[in-house]
């Protein structure tokens, strides 16, 4: 079993104080695009990134020395997102350490796929950038079935942990052999469960951490998780589908 999730927007540097395990698997790729990035004007990057003109210039310095293959952070600590706080890596004790290790994957609209360990640079491309490389008119149609491929190669089972921005760059590429198994964490509001991003980030974060403290081994083993208020709700779940509510909405 894997976990897919997401990265994080937000990034952090820290190249002296742990060393990387491996570089990325796809850092031909990622290089590819960086270069694509560092050909851009200006004006066209802040366009792509849709984001404030002082991230923009911080943005814009970074991209201007970023090397992909020296100084750089293990990709679990160095992102800095919600999620991230949430599972809490840093305190991680060796067995946890061991368990995301094997099982950890996170999806990256530079890097594709990364292992815990895999050193990156501080960057910023979402996955839904509408990037233009090697004539495919976005990260969605230039990687296509590569990231599946990849991950299917390692295992038959994945629990998608990740944003629907992420999880479509994979899920439908996926052979019908492997099993796709999504997590729901919400809330009822009229009949339907709605999720709420903050309180989705949190929950999804505090799932890898609780998986990685119980040794979680199947998907059916996360339906004991118990955190943040969230119940299993077995009414609304399917074999492919978990569903946790607030306590509150448990019937």
């Amino acid at each position: 079993m894997l976990l897919l999730i997401s990265p994080a927007k937000r990034m952090a540097a820290d190249p002296d104080a742990f060393a990387p395990e491996s570089l990325p698997q796809f850092l031909p790729e990622a290089e590819r695009l960086l270069a694509a990035l560092q050909a851009m004007s200006p004006a066209a990057l802040r366009t792509l990134w849709r984001c404030s003109e002082t991230l923009a210039l911080q943005n814009l310095e970074r991209l201007a020395v970023t090397d992909l293959r020296r100084r750089l952070t293990p990709a679990l600590l160095a992102y800095d997102g919600i999620q991230y706080r949430f599972m809490a890596p840093t305190v991680f004790e060796t067995a946890q350490l061991d368990y995301v290790r094997s099982r950890l994957r996170i999806l990256s609209g530079l890097y594709g796929v990364l292992r815990p360990f895999d050193g990156v640079a501080p960057y910023r491309l979402e996955m839904q950038a509408r990037l233009a490389v090697d004539g495919c008119r976005d990260l969605y149609e230039f990687w296509g079935g590569r990231l599946a491929e990849a991950l299917a190669r390692e295992d038959d089972c994945m629990v998608n942990l990740a944003s629907r921005e992420y999880s479509r760059a994979v899920a439908p590429h996926l052979p019908p052999s492997v099993r796709f198994v999504s997590c729901t964490f919400g809330a009822l509001a009229d009949g339907r469960v709605v999720e709420k991003g903050t309180l989705c980030k949190m929950a999804r974060g505090r799932m890898v951490r609780w998986a990685a403290s119980q040794g979680a081994d199947r998907p059916e083993d996360l339906r004991d998780f118990a955190e943040l208020d969230y119940r299993y709700d077995p009414s609304r779940s399917t074999a492919e589908s978990l569903v946790f509510l607030g306590k509150g909405d448990i019937p």
